[in-house]
């Protein structure tokens, strides 16, 4: 009998550990952020009307991919959401609508107390009305309801911009290692595994964080990974974060349509091994200053009568052309209308028989009203674009025959086509960017089949990309003007380049960041 004992004794201290680990409460992980790249050179203003909000279960619809009911991701953690806004890219967000914002993020984390992590999903390069630094203002406040324990895992596009201040607040880091970002999702999940990973190892935060400022910034149509040299960069990205003692390395380019001094590019790496750390940092920061004059424009470039004329006597149709200088997922109005008014200004495109020519698109609420009321086949004239920015040009008149009506677009609300010549402009009750062959063929427009495709886009995304026969990118003016040498910088960390010339060789040391633990919340 004693033996028995002894054995069924010996038995259970064996396996008490697993009995143990089993009946442990699963991690408490909450879900927060506010996203927008929002431009400072824009005259646009974003309110909370231009975001979309999301709030508790609501938020999983965003992560397709790995927040799914009976996914192992869900099913890992008590998943906590508070409340999420993301917006099209636009200009500065006013300092009412993200205090608004951000009150809500905050009421909402506070009834869940406490956290064992948060997934940070943010883009970084958020403009805000009166502040240099809106991610780190809102990391920092939302450490004063988490508390310094947390591991918050920030999640964030490789245009975004990251402060000492969101650096330190953050335990876990990383970014797109994509441009176009086809990594997104995959991204989030990155960030998301990463964190599960550190509490059900017990590993906690990273034992060291490091940063390097590089004095780099550039447009994104120039840093494309389709292209040498980001191709090569973040091939190294990729190699640097699987090393021995590192948890992730990631490259930031930052954004440059935004006069802050957080605006800069930005090495990470963090990890468990101090060497393994510095190394994969400097050499990351390293290759990037050594390749900084390597980076061109990912198409061919002119202004835009050059491009035009290009087009026009070129055989290779469909011939895209980026008006750059206005894109609205850069941040830019939107709706200027020099580009469309030196368009509609050419003789090539008077005649209904001449190439045709699809140009998307121009905001016109007065012009849609009136395409309403006429209906497909009618006539109508009015004025389109310029109620935003009209620096470069005014609201433009336009008459002409009514192609194609939309209504009920998540973006534009109402959209329509209006034929004046051989020009078919996609005229919007409200912005939106056009990246799909859908937006165009929902219009009953056939792109493949056009002459010529101008759009409000920096590099073509994926789709577009793949249509084309021929591309060029056009340097027109705007909120987000490609040319950087033209943008009135005033707070931007100088030297800068390619701002400015003659460069001295920078630091590109490790910089230590101190742990959300020692770091004091103001």
């Amino acid at each position: 009998m004693l033996k028995h004992i002894i054995f069924l004794s010996t038995l259970l201290i064996a396996y008490l550990p697993l009995f143990a680990k089993s009946n442990d409460p699963l991690p408490r992980i909450g879900i927060a952020g506010i996203g927008i790249e929002s431009s400072t050179f824009s005259p646009a203003l974003s309110t909370e009307a231009a975001f979309t909000i999301k709030r508790g279960e609501q938020i999983y619809t965003s992560y397709p991919g790995f927040m799914q009911t009976g996914s192992n991701v869900r099913s890992r953690a008590v998943w906590l959401p508070a409340v999420t806004a993301r917006s099209l890219p636009g200009g500065a967000v006013t300092r009412e609508a993200y205090e608004t914002m951000l009150g809500y993020m905050l009421d909402s984390l506070k009834k869940n107390l406490p956290y064992d992590g948060l997934f940070f999903d943010i883009h970084g390069a958020m403009s805000v009305v009166g502040l240099d630094d809106p991610e780190g203002d809102m990391i920092t406040r939302i450490r004063k309801i988490t508390g310094p324990k947390t591991i918050i895992s920030t999640s964030m596009d490789l245009h975004g911009n990251v402060s000492m201040r969101l650096a330190q607040q953050s335990d876990l880091i990383t970014c797109y290692r994509m441009a176009p970002h086809e990594d997104a999702q995959e991204t989030k999940q990155r960030s998301v595994e990463q964190l599960l990973q550190r509490l059900e190892s017990g590993s906690g935060k990273p034992k060291y964080k490091a940063w390097i400022p590089v004095p780099i910034l550039l447009p994104g149509e120039q840093t494309s990974t389709r292209i040498e040299p980001a191709k090569s960069l973040y091939e190294n990205v990729r190699t640097a974060a699987v090393k021995d003692g590192v948890i992730e390395a990631a490259v930031w380019m930052g954004y440059p349509w935004a006069d802050e001094p957080r605006n800069h590019g930005v090495i990470m790496v963090t990890g468990d091994d101090k060497e393994a750390v510095t190394n994969a940092a400097e050499e990351l920061a390293n290759h990037f200053w050594r390749v900084r004059n390597e980076f061109h424009f990912v198409a061919p470039t002119g202004n835009l009568k050059e491009c035009l004329d290009k087009a026009v006597s070129s055989e290779k149709h469909p011939f895209f052309i980026s008006d750059s200088g206005d894109n609205p997922t850069a941040g830019g109005a939107g709706d200027v209308t020099w580009s469309l008014q030196q368009i509609l200004a050419r003789k090539e495109f008077k005649k209904p028989n001449g190439p045709v020519l699809m140009y998307a698109s121009i905001p016109g609420p007065d012009m849609i009203k009136k395409a309403l009321a006429a209906g497909v086949g009618g006539k109508v004239k009015g004025l389109v674009g310029a109620e935003v920015d009209s620096r470069y040009a005014p609201p433009l008149l336009i008459e002409g025959t009514v192609y194609a009506i939309r209504e009920g677009d998540a973006n534009a609300g109402v959209e329509a086509v209006i034929q004046t010549g051989s020009v078919f402009v996609i005229v919007t009750q409200k912005r939106k960017p056009y990246h799909k062959e859908a937006d165009f063929t929902n219009l009953k427009l056939e792109p493949r089949k056009a002459a010529i495709v101008v759009v409000k886009i920096g590099y073509l995304e994926p789709e577009l990309y793949n249509m084309r026969a021929d591309w060029l990118l056009a340097l027109t003016p705007g909120g987000v003007d490609q040319d950087l040498a033209r943008l009135p910088y005033k707070s931007i960390q100088r030297p800068m380049f390619p701002v400015d010339k003659n460069i001295p060789e920078p630091d590109l040391k490790v910089r230590w960041v101190k742990s959300s633990d020692e770091v004091a919340v103001n």
